[in-house]
């Protein structure tokens, strides 16, 4: 058995440590905000925080991830209450398909937890890794720096 925390919550996986941390968010806890993109790390789909820092889950084996805190979309956010990006998102209209959102709303949150005040280049950087395939990236960075305010 494997232990971890999820969204702030301690879970004992069964699966074998080789399995990547996406197929077991999405397929064991039923977790299914974080996206399989690229398999490979490449495109930020499947980003999620893995003690506090963003993590590409399709390519880290669970057992990377052995008593470590992870943080998927859903977690954002406690209780009720939107986070900050969350709701810049929405207000913005900054979403298209929504398929690479939740690695975006990972990586916008990983740098407002960082650097509260970033500038549009900080963001324009910390979205880097995440690919958007409809084109709504200056939205998105227009939301990030909604939220920031």
């Amino acid at each position: 058995m494997t232990r971890l925390t999820v969204n702030g919550c301690s879970v004992e996986v069964g699966c074998d440590p080789g399995t990547p941390l996406l197929d077991v968010l999405r397929g064991e806890l039923g977790l299914v905000g974080t996206r399989f993109g690229c398999g490979v790390g490449l495109c930020g789909a499947c980003f999620v925080l893995l003690d506090g820092r963003v993590t590409a889950s399709c390519d880290t084996p669970l057992s990377a991830a052995e008593g470590r805190a992870v943080v998927t979309v859903e977690g954002l956010a406690p209780g009720d209450e939107l986070h900050p990006v969350q709701r810049a998102i929405l207000e913005e209209q900054a979403g298209q398909c929504g398929y690479c959102l939740s690695g975006m709303l990972i990586s916008a949150a990983a740098l407002l937890a960082a650097e509260p005040r970033p500038s549009e280049e900080a963001v324009v950087r910390a979205l880097d890794g995440n690919l958007c395939r409809c084109g709504v990236q200056r939205r998105i960075v227009r939301a990030v720096l909604k939220a920031a305010e």
